[in-house]
């Protein structure tokens, strides 16, 4: 049995506020420590529950923000970016069983410590077939092309509200409430790394391939804060205005949409001005 977990930093124990989050930070320095117990709490849950193997592939911001030693050694990560599925790559090779986001967030324009969807900032919204998505959504229905469930989700208490609209069987494990997008009521490390390793261990049996989903097509809006973002996310092939602050696309499949997800992400993001956005 092979799980993989997709490890994001926002919703890791003890994260509130950008500077825990941003490489280079003193108080980044000091939340890698925090987001690595997670992690490596979930891997040995895993473990410990009958999986064979972990492949934990990094997520968040330039994906080289884990201690690797500190991770149990029986564990594998991959780490850096530029990697075909981003977040969830990995999954593509037929050969994982269950899938685990650790330290996921809520989305864009929605309730949650440090919400947002793929951007900080600039994107307010994002909906697939009319239903708002989450980094979580979004990345649920790329796994399930491949006939993998989200067995584990680890984040504040509004992601795990969030999750059981994408992945209604899965373990949840609340390491903070939510009390404003930078602030939180946190538990210890030592609580939730014990919490997270039962959870995964529980969440083992749950690891069980099923027929890959065909689920679309998918139209995919998205909505910026700012109008002139509209036109750097038109240049991308098959990206439409549809609103003054708003662009969708339509794909066969999710491989393919959060492709283009990313595309057009990446020319949003080189259009944001320093100050005025």
């Amino acid at each position: 049995m092979k799980i993989l977990i997709s490890a994001d930093m926002e919703g890791a124990t003890g994260v509130t506020w950008p500077a825990d989050v941003l490489p280079g930070t003193p108080q980044w320095e000091r939340c890698r420590h925090l987001f690595t117990s997670d992690v490596n709490a979930a891997a040995t849950g895993f473990l410990a529950g009958g999986a064979d193997e972990v492949l934990i592939n990094e997520a968040h911001w330039s994906m080289r923000n884990l201690l690797l030693e500190q991770l149990d050694d029986r564990v594998q990560m991959l780490t850096g970016r530029h990697k075909s599925l981003s977040m969830v790559e990995g999954v593509q090779h037929g050969d994982v069983d269950g899938i685990a986001f650790i330290g996921y967030h809520t989305g864009a324009g929605t309730e949650g410590v440090l919400a947002h969807t793929y951007l900080a900032n600039s994107l307010t919204g994002v909906w697939v077939n009319g239903t708002r998505a989450s980094e979580g959504y979004l990345n649920a229905l790329v796994v399930a092309e491949y006939g993998v469930p989200v067995v584990l989700v680890t984040g504040d208490d509004r992601t795990c509200v969030d999750a059981r609209g994408y992945a209604p069987d899965a373990r949840t494990v609340a390491v903070k409430d939510y009390v404003s997008r930078y602030a939180a009521v946190c538990r210890p490390p030592a609580r939730t790394a014990a919490d997270i390793r039962e959870a995964a261990r529980e969440a083992t049996a749950l690891a069980v391939r099923h027929e890959p989903a065909r689920g679309g097509p998918f139209r995919v809006e998205m909505e910026f804060d700012a109008e002139h973002l509209v036109g750097a996310a038109s240049c991308v092939p098959g990206v439409e205005r549809c609103g003054e602050r708003r662009v969708a696309y339509t794909s066969d499949d999710m491989y393919e949409a959060i492709r283009c997800f990313k595309a057009v992400t990446t020319l949003a993001s080189s259009a944001v001005e320093e100050q005025y956005g």
